[in-house]
């Protein structure tokens, strides 16, 4: 390769390589921004008081209220019509579950306060978690032991670099950061 045609193409990859970086560096700008305008969620009120630690004290299994539907990346956060296939006979005349029967009488989606979210250039998925044999503790906290449910550092990428670590799981940029298309 001749001298002109080495720095053209150096020159080319540099270019290339500041691009990308300004990219990913725009992206965790957004991201930051995002976040700088999202409430604490470790003083999130919830629209209706729920207690992990007193449905957990009956025995009733995570995915119970909440489910994995395909493709698999997020769990579901219930809707007052499957908490009414409990509550309608359990402890019905409690505020609260008066209130879930007005949202599921009505039809409306309870406007739960979201805890955990990502920035949109990652990729994280809840089935390849669970099928590593990961209990939701390991990223959610006892969570069993809530009556409000708290934040932990689970969207943090030291904590999920740490946990991969530790579980000589991949740790590759493009694990999490890859686009995914299916």
């Amino acid at each position: 390769m001749s001298e002109p045609t080495k720095e053209r193409v150096l020159k080319g990859f540099a270019l290339a390589l500041i691009f990308v970086c300004f990219s990913f560096f725009d992206q965790l700008s957004r991201a930051a921004a995002e976040k700088a305008e999202r409430p604490s969620r470790a003083e999130t009120t919830q629209p209706i008081a729920f207690s992990h630690k007193l449905h957990s004290d009956q025995k009733i299994e995570c995915a119970t209220c909440h489910e994995n539907p395909d493709p698999g990346e997020n769990m579901t956060i219930p809707n007052a019509e499957l908490c009414m296939g409990c509550h309608g006979a359990i402890a019905a005349q409690k505020p609260a579950v008066k209130q879930l029967a007005q949202f599921a009488h009505e039809k409306n989606a309870i406007p739960w306060v979201r805890i955990y979210s990502l920035p949109a250039f990652v990729f994280w998925s809840h089935r390849t978690h669970l099928a590593a044999g990961q209990p939701c503790t390991a990223c959610h906290g006892n969570v069993a032991d809530m009556d409000v449910i708290r934040a932990t550092n689970v969207t943090t990428m030291d904590a999920c670099v740490d946990c991969h670590d530790k579980k000589n799981a991949n740790t590759g940029c493009a694990t999490c950061h890859e686009s995914r298309t299916s």
